[in-house]
């Protein structure tokens, strides 16, 4: 799936094309070609001199910043905005269909959930100074491809971006790119996290990005992550051993010689943002993880549903149910069409606090 280096000497027929806010629609040959705004003082430069680096994305707007025809795929985007992250939200639609495929906020979908900066070096996913956001999921489409923001604060927002993509023809079993956020704030007691349901058809599950907020004192990541495949009821096919086990850590994160949380980042997994109390106003630890599946994506043929426990410690060694706020955006690959989502939480509901 990935175009990484050993397809680079392949020599194709594929056409590359890049879409900014230069060059809104990707034409061949029609990039820089913005004109200055009559009566703007402030540039004095000529067209191809950077007179459209970025648009205004008012309060309440949806803009449209990708419509493409195809075949082709999408293969690398590149934004960078100022404002709240998370109430930008981001769209995608693929061969036309009503319903999206990626629905997210632009914080969670770049990792960055809880609206800080805080690098992230991944294969699909870099978060790069001072608010780079990268993704090279590959996105195929056969007929169109359409992506929006759309920003749902009270202020406007300054969007940079580049879509980078490639005119070629589809393999018939590449699947459609999905991405959904769910949050549970605070999760009930004794209920676990779901990151997704209700997708059906078949795919492939490729990664996990969570943004944990902890309630409680104490450890917090005794919880399974688990995976209910092709009709699975009460029990998964794959379950997990421990929340820190899923993300490729172990032992609660923790650097043995210094006895704190460790950040780390790889191409795969990592735990890449840790918030502390600050003795004041910041009082709960907030992480920021993910773990990809690329070279062990999960597959299924009629329907998966995943979901997470969040799980501490109590007096007596017993384990303590925990009350935590975890936001997910799940990423996976499916061939046919685009399920409904649950309904996308409000404004309110996506703040952090």
């Amino acid at each position: 799936m990935f175009n990484l280096m050993g397809s680079l000497s392949r020599v194709t027929r594929a056409e590359s094309r890049s879409i900014t806010a230069e060059n809104p629609t990707g034409a061949k040959g029609k990039g820089a070609m913005a004109q200055p705004e009559p009566g703007n003082t402030t540039h004095d430069l000529a067209e191809g001199w950077k007179i459209r680096p970025c648009l205004v994305l008012k309060a309440g707007e949806t803009l449209e910043l990708a419509d493409i025809d195809g075949p082709g795929t999408i293969q690398h985007i590149w934004m960078t905005l100022n404002g709240t992250w998370r109430f930008a939200i981001l769209r995608m639609y693929w061969d036309g269909q009503e319903l999206p495929a990626v629905e997210v906020p632009l914080a969670d979908f770049f990792g960055v959930g809880w609206g800080e900066f805080a690098p992230l070096v991944s294969l699909p996913v870099c978060v790069n100074p001072g608010s780079g956001f990268n993704s090279y999921w590959p996105m195929p489409f056969r007929k169109h491809a359409r992506i929006t923001i759309e920003n749902v604060d009270h202020s406007d927002m300054i969007v940079c971006y580049q879509i980078d993509y490639e005119l070629d023809q589809v393999a018939d079993d590449e699947g459609y790119f999905h991405a959904q956020f769910r949050r549970s704030n605070p999760l009930p007691f004794k209920e676990v996290h779901t990151i997704l349901d209700g997708v059906t058809g078949q795919g492939s599950y490729v990664g996990t990005y969570l943004a944990w907020g902890v309630n409680n004192s104490g450890w917090w990541g005794e919880g399974e992550a688990k995976f209910y495949l092709d009709g699975d009821t009460e029990y998964p096919t794959i379950c997990g051993t421990g929340t820190e086990d899923y993300i490729g850590g172990s032992y609660n994160f923790e650097n043995p010689r210094t006895k704190q949380y460790e950040a780390f980042t790889t191409p795969h997994s990592g735990l890449h943002e840790i918030q502390k109390p600050d003795g004041l106003y910041r009082s709960q630890q907030r992480f920021g993880m993910y773990r990809w599946h690329l070279a062990d994506p999960i597959r299924f043929r009629k329907d998966i549903r995943v979901t997470i426990q969040a799980l501490g410690w109590r007096s007596g060694g017993r384990l303590l149910p925990l009350q935590d706020d975890i936001a997910s955006t799940a990423y996976w690959y499916q061939i046919g069409d685009t399920c409904r989502y649950p309904e996308f939480p409000s404004r309110d509901a996506l703040e952090v606090i």
